[in-house]
C-alpha cells in the first residue's frame, strides 16, 4: 500500500459547514490549490481553490459523501 497523497478540488459554492464536517469525519486536510479556469468569462484565469488532500481510498469516500450531501442540499432534503 502506498502513502501517496492526492487532491480533490472542492467546487466553489460548497457550504463551509459541509467542508468542516467532511474534514472532521475523514482523514483529510483542507489545502489551497491554484487552478486555471476555462469557463464563462474566466477563460484562463488562475484562481486559488480549496481541496481535500488525502489518500486515494479516503478521497473516493469523501467524493461520494460530498456528492450525496450536495444532492440533498440542492433538492432541499437536507
Amino acid at each position: 500500500m502506498t502513502d501517496d497523497k492526492f487532491d480533490l478540488i472542492i467546487p466553489p459554492g460548497v457550504p463551509r459547514s459541509m467542508i468542516y464536517e467532511l474534514n472532521e469525519q475523514y482523514d483529510v486536510e483542507v489545502v489551497m490549490r491554484k487552478r486555471q479556469l476555462y469557463f464563462a468569462n474566466m477563460e484562463g484565469d488562475t484562481r486559488e481553490l480549496l481541496a481535500f488532500r488525502g489518500t486515494r481510498e479516503v478521497l473516493e469516500k469523501v467524493q461520494e459523501d460530498l456528492y450525496n450531501r450536495l444532492e440533498a442540499y440542492i433538492s432541499g432534503d437536507e
